[in-house]
């Protein structure tokens, strides 16, 4: 049997929205479809600003009465205030509640883990695995976990690097890309069904009009790549920024025409001076444009 390992994430916040308008008022917000959302699933999506650029991503996830959502701890007070500010009339209360819960990661074995609170298969990609949103009164020092191979948030960053999956502050910037350059429309991160949301008309347009340049891709080099922030280079040309690393591999935003003009033309592509190969993750609907050579 595979082992099931699990972490604890301590840099995610819970922030729970309920009342009578909750779902209503969130699905008027976020990217993702909160009017369709059961207590067996959980939505991807983010909440953006006007101009359609990612303020904050977040996963949701239904609970009685309420919704929690599970965004990153170092955007939670944002968040909140963000939420406050569409409240206007709304009938909703909006709390964080960090304290009150533990988050766990859970991968391995396809089977749900049995833990108290709510537990949800990984709305981005099933290969991710569970998220478990614990009430923190109910493990205490570690009882609970028994039949879980333990480890640390690292080990489960380097699953999702292999994965290709990429996050907030680690990957891109918050305020500074657009859902489909974090590929959040192959993510589940986007509903192109719903009603109106904060910037849906500017992603709409970019969807429909297939102009999304810029994405998230794999790295790879033949040593442990550099830290995050470092520049991607080919030909003497800046064509990206390399995100989170893990040993030998990484992710990475890159210009997709000026990577694939490079990777035609036979140019070495690299990050801080360490030759790297680019490539599509396994479940991208994307691929590399054309060159003009085959275009013509």
């Amino acid at each position: 049997m595979t082992a099931q390992y699990i972490a604890e994430l301590d840099d995610r916040a819970i922030i729970r929205v309920s009342g009578a308008d909750a779902r209503t008022f969130l699905d008027d917000l976020l990217t993702c479809n909160i009017e369709t959302l059961t207590d067996a699933s959980a939505r991807y999506g983010a909440l953006l600003t006007p101009q359609g650029k990612v303020l904050i991503d977040c996963i949701v996830a239904l609970q009685q009465d309420g919704f929690l959502i599970d965004a990153p701890r170092s955007d939670a007070d944002e968040l909140v205030k963000r939420l406050k500010v569409y409240k206007l009339r709304a009938k909703v209360e909006i709390a964080d509640v960090t304290p009150d819960y533990r988050i766990y990661v859970i991968w391995g074995d396809t089977g749900p883990p049995m833990l108290p609170g709510v537990v949800i298969r990984d709305p981005r990609l099933d290969a991710l695995g569970f998220r478990a949103i614990v009430p923190r009164s109910a493990i205490v020092a570690g009882s609970g976990l028994s039949g879980f191979t333990r480890t640390d948030p690292s080990a489960y960053h380097a699953h999702r690097i292999a994965l290709g999956i990429p996050q907030s502050g680690r990957d891109f910037t918050l305020g500074d890309a657009f859902p489909h350059d974090i590929d959040m429309d192959q993510l589940g991160g986007v509903d192109f069904k719903k009603g109106c949301y904060v910037g849906q008309e500017v992603v709409s347009r970019m969807h429909h009009r297939g102009t999304a340049r810029r994405r998230i891709v794999k790295a790879a080099g033949v040593d442990p790549l550099p830290p995050t922030g470092a520049q991607i280079l080919a030909g003497g040309r800046p064509i990206g920024t390399l995100g989170s690393t893990a040993g030998k591999a990484g992710l990475a935003l890159v210009r997709l025409d000026r990577a694939k003009a490079a990777m035609d033309a036979g140019e070495t592509i690299s990050a801080d001076g360490h030759p790297i190969t680019l490539s599509l993750p396994d479940w991208a609907g994307f691929g590399w444009p054309e060159s003009e050579s085959n275009s013509a």
